[in-house]
């Protein structure tokens, strides 16, 4: 039986099925890494998301499965699995859900799942993949997490978002040496020093004017810590629309 004394931390395991359906859970049994196991997303979005679940939403999510070109590997490698996209179907069950990747998921087939193969080192591709998609309601940038990866995707599908929406990044606080591009402004700090001060400052006055354009539409901004843990920052950011 697992371990229930007070000065430890209480495992997952033991609170498994209580309550409302619970986005932990389903991380955990479906294998992503947002659950208990490592980043402990799904505590913050089961906060955001629960009242959501049974709405007739559009769902995006950007990166299905770990191990793509930011680790070194072929864009053109064999995946093997979607566990978000499997837990995002149970989660929402009356949610049109869409993923994009730069490798190929198109073997995943459900009657709610929509696939877009796209390389978002080129912000073209991204635009093209945003007028494939309908308003949406919930984005998740899970990809590369490469800093203008991030940056073109918030420029390009921001727009899209319905009134309300939410626009989460991931993982700020590690960027891939095989696609980050020298003197970028971080992305966790775009948004960090955008939600102390009100103004987004970046390396580039182009990109700066660009997202400075979109904050009449912003309603809120927070960045998280990694692990909620003050002391390690910049882990996900969350852009509420309004």
């Amino acid at each position: 039986m697992a371990d229930a004394r007070q000065d430890k931390p209480l495992p997952a395991a033991m609170r498994y099925g209580r309550g409302a359906m619970n986005l932990t859970d389903l991380a955990d049994r479906f294998g992503s890494d947002k659950g208990s196991t490592k980043h402990r997303y799904a505590e913050l979005y089961q906060m955001l998301f629960l009242p959501h679940r049974e709405r007739a939403l559009n769902f995006l999510e950007m990166g299905l499965q770990i191990g793509g070109p930011e680790h070194g590997n072929s864009a053109d490698r064999q995946t093997t699995d979607a566990p978000s996209v499997r837990m995002w179907l149970e989660y929402f069950p009356e949610a049109r859900i869409f993923g994009l990747d730069v490798s190929d998921f198109s073997w995943f087939q459900d009657p709610r799942f929509t696939f877009l193969r796209c390389n978002m080192d080129e912000r073209e591709n991204i635009r093209a993949a945003a007028e494939a998609l309908p308003e949406l309601d919930i984005v998740i940038d899970d990809a590369s997490h490469a800093s203008h990866h991030q940056q073109f995707a918030f420029l390009e599908l921001f727009p899209r978002l319905a009134s309300g929406g939410l626009y989460i990044i991931e993982d700020l606080r590690w960027q891939p040496a095989t696609y980050e591009r020298p003197g970028i402004t971080r992305t966790g700090d775009l948004f960090r020093v955008y939600s102390e001060s009100g103004v987004f400052r970046h390396s580039d006055p182009a990109m700066a004017a660009e997202f400075s354009a979109l904050r009449a539409d912003i309603s809120g901004c927070f960045v998280f810590q990694a692990h909620y843990n003050k002391g390690l920052r910049d882990q996900v950011a969350v852009i509420h629309k309004r």
